[in-house]
């Protein structure tokens, strides 16, 4: 057995099967036990990105102290056990979501680099008067690529609506779907409103007109089993610091006939086959699109990240988050003043809101004096926020080690931050 699978199944009989101990998993989070301003640090920025469990950062240290070295490229002895470790964690990857094959799975630097991609990349074959189709809820990351592209090739971008409740209109979204429609990329999971997309249900609409879907999964895959199999979609991304992993490092996943057929993204080193000064043959899938030295150590990282989450059990922190999200917006209905933004019957990990009278960053100044870590502005979706009227919210997230005692800090800072500017 190699030291990934086996670092994996210690973490298996680590964690209890059953049941989220979620004070015995806040030991496993080293940054938890700061204080902020003289208070308990209280992290709830969590679809920002979120903490990392020791394993996670011990296995990052092991690398640079025990095996780093270059990639598929070495014959000696550290590059082989790192290579091992890298591929070690594609198949972790391949086995999170489902994916067909490992060669399916892309490393990136993150979910923005694997749209950009497929944006750079497929996208090649827009012409103009083609028709892109995404959501008006859509994190920028996934509205600026396919404005690029849009601006290279000649075609439009359009934009499906959404309701008050921050729900996408399914039957604007149907008429939207038209005979020059050439792709939908649509989020998964709203990283401002919350909002759990019916993807499955969009990506059966698109694919009866012969449209490919990309989706936006850099929120959902933290808080949901993602069986991108089951959903059918042709591209999902997401970005592994949100996953307890590792920053700069992400995931494309691509289905291996749309992959084969698309030019790669970049030039370099191991995306090759053979260069010579008439003509570059390129390499197989997924090393086509992995050009040059990787985040090796990140990819490692995402690898633990990845084992740690799955020995907990993905229904069991979703069951808890989801139980955090409705004592949160239990307790928000009690503060006069307070509006949440984002209502929709089908939501996850995320609590957004404003005060009268109080603009949310200096909310969030006084939430973190309090010890308090939320974040306050547009959350990278300012249409969002033009929707709603609203010049920023503040952005409660919940992540699994998150708890009612401080949902609870979280709610008397509220308080606080109504008096302050009462």
């Amino acid at each position: 057995m190699n030291t990934a699978a086996h670092e994996l199944r210690a973490l298996e009989r680590a964690v209890p099967a059953a049941g989220l101990d979620v004070m015995r998993l806040r030991r496993d989070f080293p940054i938890l036990r700061q204080t902020v301003n003289g208070k308990p640090l209280v992290y709830l920025d969590n679809a920002a990105t979120s903490q990392k469990p020791q394993s996670v950062i011990d296995c990052e240290a092991r690398y640079y102290a025990a095996l780093n070295a270059n990639i598929h490229r070495g014959v000696h002895t550290l590059s082989q056990l790192a290579t091992d470790a890298y591929e070690a964690a594609r198949d972790a990857v391949q086995g999170l979501i489902n994916a067909a094959r490992r060669e399916e799975i892309v490393f990136v630097r993150g979910a923005t680099e694997a749209i950009n991609l497929v944006a750079a990349s497929y996208g090649q074959r827009l012409r103009p008067g083609d028709e892109i189709l995404i959501s008006a809820m859509e994190h920028h990351s996934n509205i600026v690529p396919w404005q690029l592209a849009c601006e290279r090739t000649g075609a439009i971008l359009r934009v499906a609506p959404i309701n008050d409740a921050g729900e996408l209109l399914l039957e604007a979204f149907e008429r939207l779907l038209g005979p020059r429609t050439r792709l939908v990329a649509v989020t998964h999971l709203s990283n401002a409103l919350g909002t759990v997309n019916p993807v499955r249900y969009l990506i059966e609409l698109a694919h009866a007109r012969g449209i490919p879907v990309l989706v936006d999964g850099a929120q959902a895959v933290p808080h949901l089993n993602v069986d991108v199999q089951a959903l059918d979609c042709d591209f999902y991304a997401f970005s592994g610091h949100k996953l307890y992993g590792p920053t700069g490092i992400g995931v494309l996943y691509g289905k291996a006939a749309l992959l084969d057929a698309m030019p790669p993204y970049q030039g370099g080193g191991d995306m090759i086959r053979e260069v010579t000064f008439r003509k570059t043959t390129y390499n197989e899938l997924p090393f086509k699109f992995e050009a040059g030295t990787p985040n090796i150590a990140g990819v490692i990282g995402l690898g633990a990240a990845i084992g740690y989450v799955s020995a907990i059990g993905l229904d069991a922190i979703a069951a808890h988050e989801h139980a955090l999200l409705a004592y949160a917006t239990g307790q928000a209905a009690q503060i006069a003043g307070l509006r949440i933004i984002g209502t929709a019957a089908d939501k996850a990990s995320i609590l957004s809101f404003v005060l009268d009278g109080v603009h949310p960053h200096d909310a969030g100044t006084i939430l973190d004096l309090e010890g308090v870590a939320v974040r306050a502005g547009h959350h990278c979706a300012m249409p969002v926020m033009e929707r709603f009227g609203v010049p920023a919210t503040v952005r409660a997230s919940f992540a699994l080690y998150n708890t009612r005692d401080e949902v609870d800090a979280l709610f008397r800072a509220v308080r606080k931050s109504r008096e302050v500017f009462a």
